[in-house]
């Protein structure tokens, strides 16, 4: 698993493309008119929204509060210290558990049973390789203080007793989430909008001129938020 968690953590990022790619593939739906009644699509958005944001907000809060760089080095596992504050205090890989979260949710925001059921596992599995991997190597250069962290904190699960004094403790850094945070927000909100707009003609009343044109709009509208935040960050203009 450890071999195969290396292999992987060297091409993390194309899975996401595939991954979000597999959201449009023609797939049974999870949620019928048969089984849910006429109003149906009502719960794939509000179960896959909620879903998909709570992963979003996990994400946000951990990089708000204490960064850890999860980059490698020449592609390769890699970190330079033991990162137990923040959200680390509660749990072992909160990016990771936001990761799955906003995967989970915008696939059953998509309806996708193939995504949800066929996807989504090889997905955890990739992610549980991707982790052993890590922790081969954190293990193997801090030793006993990782063990020991171990001990105190589950690898997936977020024990949130607790983040009330976390959060009290420190501050949270809005420059660094926006700057960490503002490709996978733009990659985020465009799937989130094409799959409204595209898999839910109910939310234009069947009018396709008038989802073209909110298609259009909003993602001019992203586009534009995503190159402006490009352009403070590599201006300098914004810093973390």
């Amino acid at each position: 698993m450890v071999s195969i968690g290396n292999f992987f953590f060297r091409y993390r990022n194309v899975l996401f493309i595939f991954l979000y790619l597999a959201l449009f593939i023609p797939s049974p739906r999870i949620f019928t008119e048969d089984a849910f009644g006429q109003n149906y699509y009502i719960w794939p958005i509000v179960l896959g929204l909620i879903i998909t944001v709570s992963g979003q907000l996990i994400r946000g809060l951990t990089i708000g509060l204490a960064y850890i760089v999860r980059g490698g080095q020449n592609k390769k596992v890699y970190a330079d210290n033991l990162v137990t504050e923040g959200v680390f205090r509660h749990c072992r890989n909160p990016l990771y558990v936001g990761n799955i979260l906003m995967l989970l949710g915008v696939g059953i925001l998509s309806n996708s049973a193939l995504f949800v059921g066929l996807f989504m596992p090889v997905f955890l599995f990739i992610y549980q390789a991707i982790v052993l991997a890590e922790e081969n190597f954190l293990r193997n250069k801090f030793g006993k203080d990782f063990e020991m962290y171990c001990d105190r904190v589950d690898r997936w699960w977020i024990n949130w007793k607790g983040i009330g004094s976390t959060l009290h403790g420190m501050h949270f850094n809005v420059r660094r989430w926006i700057l960490k945070e503002y490709n996978t927000q733009f990659i985020w909100l465009v799937g989130i909008t094409l799959i409204l707009l595209l898999y839910y003609p109910q939310i234009t009343s069947n009018d396709n001129d008038l989802r073209n044109i909110l298609i259009a709009v909003f993602l001019a509208a992203l586009t534009l938020l995503y190159l402006f935040v490009r352009y403070l960050k590599k201006s300098g203009k914004m810093v973390d």
